[in-house]
């Protein structure tokens, strides 16, 4: 008997569904008297415009009942949209310059609401494909942010935060969630928002000539139709403090310390090396590099509030034999040598000028369209709010990032803090078949899974 019952257990949850309820938009409180657009900052316009939400799953919050969680969180939404008015927007086509603006009419933010019929503990955490996509997470491009709460049967609840790429980055929406936060909580607003997006070219527009040979101009319709390269698989690893702290003993030698994100990539780096197609001699490695501390006006960082999209990206390149050869340290001095190229105010000034060179239309790296072989992105989430993200009814036992986006031309990585506030980590990947094959057998990558979250 035992055993029919584990097979009719193992159907229900190969099953797993989300039945959607009620649908809100909610609108700032006190909205300007006149709609007025944004114009997007050149920086922005290399955001693809790709929708990334940020994932967190809570335990039941002692409120009487989901249907009244779910209007206290409506209440705070429309207190933040005050503050974040952009965010209850509309981003459309302008005309005449042929590139997306905000305008700021407050046609509001989406709430969805849905209900399954699990546990927390029976989701599949780590393949990200079956539970999320259209489930968990789903996405509406009418409305540039949308929340999606969804109550499980054991009372917990995940709530799914996503924006238009448009919007900002991952500092912005930190940034939004954690003022949203405090506001739910009754505090002070710890960052007045920065909404001017005020970088613009110079004068006299001038780049490095490398910067042709990396980015390039696109339409939606590219980035809609990029070559796959067979990378589709969405999976959720967890990685015990102690091995990033030995990976960052072994990444630091002869003096030099690297960080945990260098210490990281050199690692993954190595392991790309066994997962690629042979008739590839060379392989890449990218990195998400945010500007705002880099970009220094009058002597003065200026930036730290500044709401939208503040990022470039790094690249080192190595043959696979030489990867295979390395130690992770000279591996990670690699590592170590592309990010600097980049971070710093210098490249960020090139890259605004090479943008207004190519105006209009959207840009990307080569890379990111899938024209440039095996390439990984790694992304750090070091500073984005995890256990900070309370709203008055406890912190989440997990958070995460997600991108809902079927074509990807790269594989990625996204490191963040565990919810556990140990110093483990979780990170948030898309891959294709080989790579998540040698990351099934690493000792360092653990599957997430209820346990890690001791559901």
């Amino acid at each position: 008997m035992s055993d029919i019952l584990k097979k009719i257990a193992a159907t229900e949850k190969q099953k797993f569904e989300v039945k959607f309820g009620r649908k809100s938009v909610v609108k700032a409180l006190n909205p300007s008297p006149e709609p007025f657009s944004i114009t997007l900052s050149n920086l922005d316009l290399l955001s693809g415009r790709f929708p990334v939400t940020y994932l967190y799953f809570y335990h039941k919050p002692e409120l009487a009942n989901f249907k009244a969680f779910v209007e206290t969180l409506k209440t705070s939404l429309a207190q933040i949209l005050d503050h974040y008015y952009p965010f209850a927007g509309q981003i459309v086509q302008n005309p005449k310059t042929s590139e997306p603006e905000i305008i700021c009419d407050n046609n509001g933010a989406l709430v969805i609401e849905a209900h399954t019929h699990v546990p927390l503990k029976d989701l599949d955490f780590y393949n990200l494909n079956e539970t999320l996509q259209e489930k968990v997470v789903s996405v509406e491009p009418d409305f540039p942010l949308q929340i999606q709460v969804t109550e499980y049967t054991c009372g917990g609840i995940s709530i799914a935060f996503t924006f238009d790429h448009a919007l900002g980055d991952a500092s912005s929406f930190g940034k939004f969630i954690a003022s949203w936060c405090e506001i739910a909580q009754n505090k002070p607003l710890s960052c007045t928002p920065d909404h001017t997006r005020h970088l613009c070219a110079r004068s006299s527009p001038k780049y490095h000539p490398s910067f042709d040979q990396t980015f390039m101009r696109c339409t939606i319709k590219e980035i809609q139709n990029m070559p796959m390269n067979h990378i589709s698989l969405k999976r959720l690893y967890h990685i015990e403090a102690s091995s990033i702290n030995m990976l960052q003993k072994l990444a630091s030698v002869n003096g030099f310390k690297r960080t945990k994100i260098e210490a990281f990539s050199a690692y993954v780096w190595k392991i790309m090396t066994g997962a690629i197609d042979q008739r590839h001699e060379k392989c890449k490695m990218g990195w998400l590099v945010d500007g705002r501390e880099r970009m220094v006006i009058g002597n003065k960082n200026c930036m730290s509030n500044y709401i939208g999209n503040v990022l470039s990206l790094a690249f080192g390149e190595a043959s696979i034999q030489e990867l295979k050869e390395r130690s992770i340290s000279e591996i990670a001095n690699t590592v170590h040598e592309a990010i600097s190229k980049v971070n710093n105010e210098g490249h960020f000034l090139d890259l605004i000028d090479w943008i207004e060179c190519h105006r209009p239309g959207l840009m990307l790296a080569k890379a990111v369209l899938g024209q440039e072989g095996p390439v990984i992105v790694v992304s750090s989430g070091q500073r984005f709010p995890v256990t900070e993200v309370d709203f008055g009814f406890g912190t989440p036992l997990l958070g995460t990032v997600y991108t809902s986006i079927q074509r990807v031309g790269v594989g990625y990585m996204n490191q963040r803090l565990s919810a556990k506030a140990d110093g483990s980590w979780t990170v948030s990947a898309i891959l294709w078949p080989e790579l998540e094959a040698a990351l099934q057998d690493d000792p360092i990558f653990q599957p997430m899974s209820a346990s890690h979250l001791q559901l």
